[in-house]
């Protein structure tokens, strides 16, 4: 059998855990800042977990990573 291939796009946008959990960026955030809040963009910092629904696909995207 060949090997999985992982998507290159995921992993440049996940990071795996040791729990686990998979970590995550925030969206809206890149561009077109000034017509959003300060606290929307300070809230927008730092990272997030993907939720609990959507590690199917997250999985999917990264066979061999033990999710």
């Amino acid at each position: 059998m060949p090997k999985m291939k992982t998507k290159s796009a995921a992993k440049k946008r996940f990071r795996v855990r040791p729990g686990g959990t998979v970590k995550r960026g925030h969206a809206f955030k890149r561009h077109i800042l000034t017509k959003k809040t300060t606290k929307n963009k300070r809230h927008l910092r730092g990272i997030a977990a993907v939720h609990e629904t959507n590690m199917g696909h997250v999985a999917q995207m990264l066979p061999g990573y033990g999710i």
